[in-house]
């Protein structure tokens, strides 16, 4: 089933060429079916990118799914016009008159900032407060993972000396979890950040449980007892060629950041990046749609 989206929003066009099933809004008005609702609180400064990354990954289910796109009204995007914003994305305060049965709360490019410092922390804690009592389950990615644990848990980040950037691997450390069902005994997810966490603060929290960690990148999956929040600290959704042009971003800025591990073939820049987690990013985000979403979400979305 399609992932409910407005025609001309281009990532639309994207999915569309790669046969995602994508329904418009005029298509979806005429089915007598009521669609997931998920809100995408996208944080990214590449808006579109992330959008079609997502989508993507949504789009693979047997579920219809209403989408929102939801912007902070507290910060001025420098690599989005405005026009796009207003066309396509609601406000904060409209998120907040709506209720949803997910949402996501992805990824920002401030994590070497605390928390307090990002101009719009406070109303992303709104955003958090609100998606308590308003929102089934919440997914939260990357630097969205790490502000969900401290605001709800009180759990800190901490800076490496070197950014953590690469395809890690990663083992379950629970068995019979619904959303890690059908992984390999290990799986790989891409890391992209300048902060980790300390598994002992997290196994201190009685209200946390860890469902997967690695070796080299730590606790990466985390959830709450209640189901209701899922924290991934890295980046599932990456394109083949994400890692590979944050690399060369940060080189042209001059910064000191290492090649990627486990990405370029050979550690040799000549040679072409390929993909080896996309069968793990589909089955997570389709897991998490079915498991901890469809089968528990209200049919009647008001009484979440």
């Amino acid at each position: 089933m399609p992932i409910r989206i407005p025609s001309d929003l281009p990532a639309c066009r994207v999915l569309e060429q790669e046969n995602i099933f994508v329904m418009t809004e005029h298509r979806a008005a005429s089915q007598d079916i009521r669609p997931l609702k998920i809100a995408i609180v996208n944080l990214m400064p590449t808006k579109e990118v992330t959008e079609t990354q997502l989508l993507r990954l949504l789009g693979n289910t047997p579920l219809q799914i209403d989408i929102s796109l939801v912007r902070m009204e507290g910060h001025e995007s420098k690599n989005t016009d405005t026009a796009y914003l207003d066309k396509f994305y609601i406000p904060s305060s409209e998120l907040f008159t709506r209720k949803y049965d997910g949402m996501i709360i992805t990824g920002a490019p401030v994590e070497q900032l605390d928390f307090e410092e990002v101009d719009y922390w406070k109303e992303l804690c709104s955003i958090m407060d609100y998606a308590k009592k308003n929102v089934y389950s919440t997914l939260y990615v990357c630097w969205g993972a790490f502000a969900g644990l401290y605001h709800h848990y009180g759990v800190k980040k901490h800076g490496l000396e070197r950014k953590m950037s690469g395809i890690f691997m990663n083992e379950r450390c629970v068995e019979g979890e619904p959303l890690l069902r059908g992984f390999d005994d290990t799986f790989p997810i891409p890391q992209s950040r300048h902060t980790t966490l300390y598994k002992e603060d997290v196994l201190a929290c009685k209200d946390l449980q860890i469902l997967a960690e690695s070796a080299e990148a730590g606790v990466t999956i985390i959830k709450s007892n209640d189901n209701r929040e899922i924290f991934m600290t890295g980046h599932l959704e990456y394109d083949t060629l994400t890692l590979a042009e944050e690399y060369y971003r940060d080189i042209g800025k001059g910064m000191k950041v290492p090649l990627p591990k486990n990405y370029f073939p050979t550690n040799n820049l000549n040679r072409m990046p390929t993909s080896y987690w996309r069968a793990t990013a589909h089955l997570f985000y389709t897991n998490w749609l079915n498991y901890y979403v469809y089968q528990q979400t209200p049919f009647d979305i008001n009484s979440i």
